[in-house]
């Protein structure tokens, strides 16, 4: 038999976590009022003792999603919650944050830490990374295929946890922000504007391409991975995960149900056998369109169909004519009176405009290829309805009806099996071991003897035996007994006697014996996790700002040395370093714009960044940049495979700096240097002589002080904050993080997504992936316009993954005048389909500014015109209320 993953349900509230316990989930995870990447739902710090001493009297485990950003103003709020977590027992935290993951690991030491999907880990380096920071598990991303999951199973020890059903998002989780950009309201934080969800024009070269009925270019079907179960399985994942804190009882019940028995099956050995009816009723539950998107490898044509962005059910038929009052439809499934329906004309009608639908209240039917709905008087305007139209079950009564029996229970339905061992000897009391049968976790945060004690209760009779006159107790008086378990959460497995005499039990006794041992079980499954004897939070500040002093006091020296040099040399006194700006560019003709202003102000323009989309034609223009005396770097792929290792080695061998964009690429860089024995990373200037740096780019997430600290105690020079970080929590990181370890994104179009689904594939060739697509991205340039008028560019990188950017660019005049003062030096500009001219214009404005040699209104209209679609502060906007919440805290 083979090892039995764990099924984990999804909860965002008590509906939610009962029906996952009765369909038999083996852990729930769930969210709290904080710190949670699904905001709306959740229980709070005072529920959760509850919470917790219901899942583990059921004998289910309970996991906390605890998946967002933290600020530095709220890491005292964040160690209040880690306290309570562990106080109430939870069996793991979900974590996305690596600063807090390390402040869990202080404070409660043998409490489990699962890294999220929100940290993109996408490879077996990445597994590692979360592992350094205590991380037992990681929920890897969703984009992976079959083959990737085996490939890190075979890499790493780390537990793995995979989704196998539910809702996809169109970007990788934790390179989202879009919710950021238009709204101010970040993904990473848990509040999800779903802006990928909403319609879209496509523009290639300029022209808007006619798309007809599929204009919800960024919005993906659901997940369904059933199919996989026995691979994964076998592949030896530890957690199979259902997507859906958002999602009712019915949607558990349905989807716990399908993997309970998918996982059961699998381990048994049994076929892999799924009923049409099994997976109808995923469907009708809720779907986008159910497929196996990526896990069974990528295929760009199915992943976002994009007729709908939103539940769909069932395709139960097509309309052939619509009359006064009803619906001639051609079935494809059966209809029934009550089912709910909506008509689907999104080939003629537009996204804009809500669809029509509702209550099937009779069904006519006149042959097998032909019924009739009749819904109610004025429900539905006739008018809207045209042949053609698809018709899609959005509801079914029935089903509904049937799982009431589940999430509306107040019996136990999925109970633990239970062992009696019995010990009767004449002249001794009664004894009675109950133990609950279970098979051994993949993840037990607990010891053998901890999990004894929750597994196993005792009853000790307190009157001696006597011999039995006519009825000595046996098997059968046992089993009738004790196994009245009946309302409990235990059902009756086996029964073993050990006497040697006919001994005689009072059945009163043996009935009370039972209800002992019941609640001994339930009390024994609650559990306290140790805390840390001292303030974890406070110890950690106080040795950031000791290694935070130090790290300044080295830097000062360094420069004053170089200083001192130079003065020698020029007869020049010593003077503190300027601003230095480092350019990031995307085409050669941006390129050739950068060199030129390099060449103009050679004390300006610290370094060019490379992000090419042909990665490996790199290397010449690498070398046109030291031909023209400046510093070059390569941006790294902010995503990477398994089957993607060979990406590590060729950035190395480029021998020049390198914009780190993922975690796994800096556990993989780390691991080269220890195999070679690398003089670490410099810290120092830009001259091109000194050692290779490693920057650490926006993507890796730095939020708050000890997330950045965490990040460059591994090796980097420079760390570039998270975008969720407005202008004055940048400022504030100075405090605690010295300004020559920061750098600054100073001017660029915000990654609004980042995604594994090709645009370029989907909509500009009919192929399935990069084998077979052509290459579209090579030749044609695209956006995706917005109900506002607002074109999106859109551009593919070395693994044809797709980054949309915001239309605006991004920049804060009086932000750069604040950082400056703060003692930042390193400014960095990006630049997505500026022109040669513009790169030229935006940077020599900024070397302008930044050397006081214009004012700010002078700059702030160069950008304007010069950027191609305007300037925005976006996530630097300061809301007016934000310094007063820091300032109470």
């Amino acid at each position: 038999m083979l090892s039995k993953p764990e099924l984990m349900s999804p909860a965002g509230y008590w509906p939610q976590l009962q029906t996952a316990i009765e369909c038999g989930a083996d852990a729930v995870y769930f969210g709290l009022n904080h710190f949670s990447a699904r905001a709306k739902v959740g229980f709070t710090l005072a529920e959760l003792p509850e919470v917790m001493e219901t899942l583990h009297g059921r004998g289910v485990k309970g996991f906390v999603t605890f998946n967002t950003l933290v600020f530095d103003h709220e890491l005292e709020l964040a160690e209040s919650a880690i306290i309570a977590m562990a106080s109430a027992g939870v069996d793991a935290v979900i974590v996305q944050d690596i600063g807090i993951a390390k402040l869990i690991h202080q404070i409660a030491p043998t409490l489990a830490i699962h890294g999220s999907t929100q940290m993109s880990i996408t490879s077996a380096e990445g597994a590692e990374l979360a592992k350094s920071f205590g991380c037992s598990r990681v929920v890897l991303g969703r984009e992976l295929s079959l083959t990737d999951i085996r490939k890190i199973r075979e890499s790493t020890d780390v537990e793995l946890e995979v989704f196998v059903h539910g809702a996809l998002c169109v970007s990788y989780s934790g390179q989202c922000f879009s919710s950021e950009a238009w709204g101010g309201r970040s993904a990473n934080r848990g509040k999800c504007a779903q802006a990928c969800r909403l319609s879209y024009d496509l523009i290639v070269d300029g022209q808007p391409r006619d798309l007809g009925e599929f204009r919800y270019l960024l919005s993906p079907g659901d997940l369904y991975a059933l199919e996989q179960v026995p691979e994964l399985v076998d592949i030896g994942v530890s957690c199979l995960k259902i997507e859906g804190r958002y999602k009712d009882a019915d949607y558990v019940a349905v989807t716990t149900r399908a993997y309970r028995e998918a996982i059961d099956m699998a381990c048994a050995g049994a076929p892999n056998e799924i009923s049409l009816e099994e997976k109808l009723e995923l469907e009708q539950i809720y779907s986008r369109g159910l497929g196996a998107h990526f896990i069974s490898g990528v295929n760009h044509q199915t992943v976002v169909e994009g007729r709908a962005p939103r539940h769909r059910g069932v395709l139960v038929g097509e309309v052939l004519t619509v009359n006064k009052n009803k619906v001639v439809v051609k079935p494809k499934q059966t209809i029934k009176r009550g089912d709910g329906v909506v008509f689907d004309a999104a080939n003629w009608r537009s996204p804009d405009e809500p669809e029509e639908g509702g209550n099937v209240y009779e069904v006519n039917v006149a042959t097998a290829d032909l019924v009739t709905l009749e819904f109610g008087h004025g429900e539905i305007d006739f008018d809207r309805i045209r042949p053609g139209d698809l018709v899609w079950r959005t509801r079914d009564p029935q089903l509904n009806k049937r799982l009431k029996t589940i999430t509306q229970t107040s019996v136990p339905l999925a109970t633990q099996p239970l062992k009696f061992d019995v010990t009767a000897t004449i002249g001794k009391p009664l004894e009675i071991v109950a133990r609950v049968q279970k098979e051994k976790s993949k993840s037990s945060a607990l010891t053998t003897a901890e999990q004894q004690a929750v597994d196993q209760a005792i009853y000790h009779g307190e009157q001696l035996l006597t011999a039995a006159d006519n009825r000595p107790l046996d098997l059968e008086t046992l089993t009738d007994k004790l196994g009245r378990l009946g309302g409990t959460p235990y059902h009756l497995s086996d029964i073993r006697l050990h006497s040697k005499d006919a001994v005689f039990v009072r059945t009163s006794e043996l009935n009370e014996a039972r209800r002992q041992l019941v609640d001994q079980l339930f009390d024994a499954a609650s559990r306290v996790i140790p805390i840390a004897a001292k303030p974890a939070l406070q110890q950690s500040l106080a040795e950031l700002r000791q290694s935070s002093a130090a790290d300044e006091a080295k830097i000062a020296s360094e420069a004053t040395n170089v200083s001192e040099l130079s003065a020698s040399q020029s007869n020049t006194p010593p003077s503190n370093r300027t601003a230095s700006l480092n350019l990031l560019v995307r085409t050669p003709e941006q390129l050739d714009g950068a060199i030129r202003i390099g060449n103009q102000h050679p004390t300006s323009i610290a370094s060019i960044t490379l992000d090419y989309l042909e990665l490996y034609g790199l290397r010449p223009s690498v070398e046109k940049i030291r031909a023209a005396g400046i510093r070059p770097r390569v941006a790294s792929p902010r995503i990477l495979k398994p089957s993607e290792q060979n990406v590590i080695r060729f950035l190395n061998s480029l021998e020049c700096d390198i914009l780190i964009r993922s975690g796994g690429l800096l556990e993989a860089m780390r691991g080269l240097q220890t195999a070679s024995s690398i003089t670490p990373p410099s810290s120092q200037g830009a001259n091109p002589e000194e050692p290779v740096q490693w920057i650490g780019d926006f993507s890796l997430n730095a939020a708050n002080v000890l997330s950045c600290q965490a990040f460059l105690d591994m090796g980097l020079t420079r760390i570039t904050p998270t975008y969720d970080l407005n202008s004055q929590q940048i400022t504030d990181l100075t405090k605690m993080i010295p300004a020559s370890r920061l750098e600054v994104i100073a001017y660029s179009h915000l990654p609004v997504f980042h995604t594994e689904h090709c645009v370029f594939c989907r909509f500009l060739s009919e192929g399935t992936d990069n084998t077979n697509c052509g290459h579209p991205c090579e030749t044609h340039r695209l956006a995706v316009r917005d109900h506002a008028g607002r074109e999106h560019p859109v551009m593919a990188d070395v693994g044809c993954r797709n980054t949309v950017f915001g239309a605006e660019a991004q920049t804060d005049s009086a932000a750069i005048k604040q950082w400056q003062s703060s003692g930042i030096t390193d400014f960095r500009l990006e630049f997505v389909h500026q022109t040669e001219s513009q790169v030229i214009a935006i940077a020599a404005a900024f070397v302008s500014y930044l050397n006081d040699e214009i004012p700010r209104q002078e700059f702030d209209r160069i950008l304007g015109i010069e950027s191609p679609q305007q300037t925005t502060t976006g996530s630097l906007f300061v809301p007016s209320d934000f310094k007063q919440l820091v300032s109470l805290k």
